[in-house]
């Protein structure tokens, strides 16, 4: 028998290069076919170049339809959506908004048992449904920032996480309050993870608290090009966060052309919508922003003990939103989004990651992607522990694996720790990386006698290999790559001084926060006309806050 020899591998830092069988390829074909030589290095033949990976603003080539996981039967899935529908049509919400919920009565709402509880009959809901868009478009500052939803390739986006007031220094991991200093930290950051599509404000510290929201919006929108999420923490704040918006877009016309911020309209779970959040909804209505109807059950406290109820209870506030959405800002874009979270029973503490809340976000992306074709959105990356470790990146490799699985369009959290509170940006750059393993996994392999190589493979010789087969030489290339994720030896690990993984995401982190920023982002008009409006709020909000006294009657 005729042995045949293997190529010789390169072996820079103890690693073996898939690159040497490229060279052993090229030096035979080089001797069949001689060719004059050139100076400098010869271009890869282009039959042999990957495509740029699939992130957030580029589409795979793959064609494959995304695979799906479900804990649900059709039995199941329409159980549910039964239920919804007799739950508002027999029980109903709370509308906390006077206006609102006098249109509601008038498009066919009825009495619930209070008096701000309206019933909505299954035929309201129906139509709502029926006339919600299904395509949504997030745009950034310029097209190649427009975000797509849901995807031309059946994937998804990321964002970062929202709400945190505690932030970890990248530098030494100490924890502190998080600063308005620290959203253009942020802002920098996310503008250069890939798998980011658009960034949420966090809760800042240095301002104060009732126009924090205002502060952190009008500095996050002139240091970044991607899009941005708003979330309001008042009903007087609504109204200068569209104005700041509306100046960085250019105008009104513009921003209801090309929307550059989206916005969360929240439940005050169980079944109720406060003023601010339904005044969120016909403001962003008129200004054309799209709306992340968001349910925030925690089951065992807003929502039943189980998980198929609190799947039902965001199912069905849902519902409730895209029906409001449909009487009150009839054709504005909305995104179902359902935010959940378990009390632990022994603590009372709500948890993000654990395995019920795990499960309930998936039930219910399935339920509002497969039985309404909904656009959704949910927590995609998120842990219960204060700090990254090993237990962080367990709970969040579970939790994304499961809702990129169920089929959400975006992945929400990338950065959070402690459910949700505390922001850490050395996480963030490992959730960017768990993004793009994801996504790899989530794009079904091609299956046919190409892919599977069965020429070769069904005339295989014995002691034989694939190292220099055509086909290895042509798909080399298209293997996920990871980019802090470490694939070393032990040799290679002892003598980088155990540096892993966390320490590649850190030195990534402090690079990308000390990144120029992107060109093109506000003007220096723009930029004081921001600042006016942000002083404006602070005399109005705060000015009115410190004449009252006695609790706020309504937010």
């Amino acid at each position: 028998m005729v042995e045949k020899k293997l190529p010789k591998l390169s072996n820079r830092d103890g690693k073996m290069g898939i690159n040497a069988l490229s060279d052993e390829n090229d030096k035979g074909e080089a001797a069949k076919n001689p060719v004059r030589k050139r100076k400098g290095k010869r271009r890869p033949s282009s039959q042999h170049i990957s495509p740029k990976p699939a992130d957030a603003f580029t589409l795979s080539t793959k064609a494959a339809a995304r695979p799906k996981f479900s804990f649900l039967n059709d039995e199941g899935r329409q159980h549910i959506i039964s239920r919804a529908f007799d739950l508002l049509a027999g029980h109903g919400v709370a509308i906390i908004h006077r206006e609102a919920n006098d249109k509601m009565r008038a498009a066919g709402a009825t009495q619930g048992r209070e008096a701000d509880q309206l019933k909505f009959p299954r035929e309201l809901v129906k139509e709502a449904l029926d006339n919600i868009p299904r395509q949504v478009t997030l745009c950034g500052k310029s097209p190649k920032r427009d975000l797509q939803i849901p995807r031309g390739d059946g994937a998804f986006i990321m964002r970062t996480g929202t709400g945190a007031h505690g932030f970890i220094e990248a530098e030494d991991a100490k924890y502190r309050n998080m600063m308005i200093g620290d959203v253009a930290k942020i802002a920098a950051l996310a503008n250069g993870l890939d798998q980011v599509g658009f960034i949420a404000h966090p809760f800042c510290y240095g301002v104060h608290e009732l126009t924090s929201d205002i502060h952190g919006v009008g500095s996050l929108i002139t240091k970044t090009n991607k899009h941005i999420w708003l979330q309001p923490y008042n009903i007087e704040n609504v109204e200068y966060l569209m104005r700041i918006v509306t100046v960085a877009a250019g105008g009104e016309a513009q921003l209801k052309a090309r929307p550059i911020a989206s916005c969360i309209m929240c439940s005050f779970t169980p079944l109720e919508f406060k003023v601010m959040d339904v005044e969120a909804l016909i403001q962003c209505g008129r200004a054309g922003i799209p709306v992340h109807a968001c349910s925030l059950p925690s089951a065992g406290g807003t929502a039943p003990l189980s998980v198929s109820g609190m799947a039902l209870m965001a199912v069905a506030e849902i519902l409730a939103m895209v029906t409001l959405s449909h009487i009150l800002s009839p054709g504005n874009a909305m995104i179902a989004t359902p935010l959940m979270f378990t009390l632990d029973m022994r603590t009372g503490m709500a948890l993000h990651s654990c395995v019920e809340s795990v499960q309930a976000k998936s039930i219910a992306i399935d339920v509002l992607k497969i039985g309404f074709g909904l656009p959704t959105h949910t927590y995609g990356a998120g842990s219960d522990t204060p700090d990254v470790d090993g237990q962080s990146m367990a709970e969040r490799a579970m939790l994304g694996q499961s809702v990129a699985m169920s089929g959400a369009d975006i992945l929400g959290g990338v950065g959070q720790l402690e459910c949700a509170t505390v922001f850490s940006p050395v996480q963030a750059v490992l959730d960017n990386e768990l993004g793009g393993y994801y996504r790899s996994l989530i794009a079904a392999p091609t299956v046919d006698d190409d892919a599977m190589n069965w020429q070769e493979i069904s005339n295989i010789g014995i002691g034989a290999h694939f190292l220099d087969s055509p086909h290895t030489l042509k798909h080399c290339r298209q293997q996920h790559i990871p980019k802090v994720f470490q694939r070393t030896d032990r040799d290679g690990y002892e003598k980088q001084e155990r540096a892993g993984a966390f320490e590649a995401a850190r030195d990534e982190a402090l690079r990308l926060m000390n990144a120029p920023l992107p060109e093109g982002i506000a003007s220096p008009e723009q930029c004081r006309e921001i600042e006016k409006i942000i002083a404006m709020a602070d005399e109005d909000i705060i000015g009115k806050a410190e004449a009252h006294s006695g609790p706020r009657e309504v937010i």
